[in-house]
């Protein structure tokens, strides 16, 4: 999916975003403009978006020289979900609970321009389980659980991922997961999942590869989570990322993408409405 005129504006959106999460705004003008050069040059060599976006937040990070600008909000998110899970945890008992909550959790997302994280986690909770998801294929995504692998988003969101890993090892899946390689926006990386317990629960934890990248770099992924896509029943992918990431590619297993559309471009692509959540099998 190349970048758009709108998608770029977003994206530069975050870069300042970033220079203000890193404790240094007066740079943003200074980080903003080089971005917006290379922006241009990818633009016209019509490279997939998290392609792009992941070169700018690199170039970003590099200039600014903090490794991992949303270290903070990572943390904030996994603590409020945290929270949340303690009163919403017992009411979750089908694949398709399991599968709602883990898309709510996929609003915790810095990556797009306008979409507002909610300050009472909980609360948004309640309301979005409620309203139930817009694409509904739990049904032909749960005749699929046997080896799976798990690709995730976002901090925050990755404790309720946590909770389907778990149900999904309960129904005796096999199950492989993957974090990102490197810091990059507030993706949960193999620190995170580790602070989790992830490699206890999971028969394999590895990372997408690529080093701070966005998506799912099929050409540069670990040997072994290439081995375990080869193998997979089910590729379960979170976010809008994965879904622009993986949708760039053929011949893989049958994906489940689980997401929250956040902006118009992504929902109007799936024919939805901006704030659905869908859990959509792709053959």
């Amino acid at each position: 999916m190349p970048v758009s005129l709108e998608c770029s504006d977003c994206l530069i959106s975050r870069i300042v975003h970033t220079c203000a999460l890193a404790g240094r705004p007066a740079e943003a003008d200074r980080v903003a403009s080089a971005c917006s050069a290379r922006l241009g040059e990818l633009r016209d060599w019509q490279v997939p978006q998290p392609v792009v976006a992941s070169d700018l937040h690199r170039i970003a990070a590099e200039m600014l020289g903090v490794r991992d600008p949303y270290a903070g909000v990572k943390a904030e998110s996994t603590a409020a979900v945290r929270a949340a899970c303690r009163v919403v945890r017992p009411r979750l008992q089908t694949f398709r609970d399991f599968v709602t909550a883990s898309i709510i959790g996929n609003t915790f997302d810095h990556g797009v321009k306008g979409h507002e994280i909610a300050d009472d986690f909980l609360a948004f909770f309640e309301k979005e389980y409620a309203q139930g998801l817009a694409i509904d294929d739990c049904d032909g995504i749960e005749r699929l659980l046997g080896r799976v692998v798990y690709i995730t988003d976002n901090c925050g969101e990755i404790v309720l991922d946590r909770l389907l890993i778990e149900h999904l090892v309960g129904r005796g899946a096999r199950v492989t997961v993957a974090v990102r390689d490197g810091p990059i926006l507030n993706d949960a990386t193999l620190e995170d999942a580790l602070a989790l317990g992830l490699d206890r629960l999971a028969d394999r934890l590895t990372t997408t590869g690529g080093g701070s990248e966005i998506g799912v770099p099929l050409d540069r992924i670990p040997a072994e989570l290439a081995e375990a896509i080869a193998r997979a029943d089910l590729i379960i992918a979170k976010g809008m990322a994965n879904y622009e990431s993986l949708s760039e590619y053929d011949g893989l297993p049958p994906v489940a993408h689980l997401l929250a559309a956040k902006c118009r471009p992504i929902a109007a692509r799936l024919g939805v409405q901006v704030g659905d959540k869908v859990a959509m099998l792709r053959e």
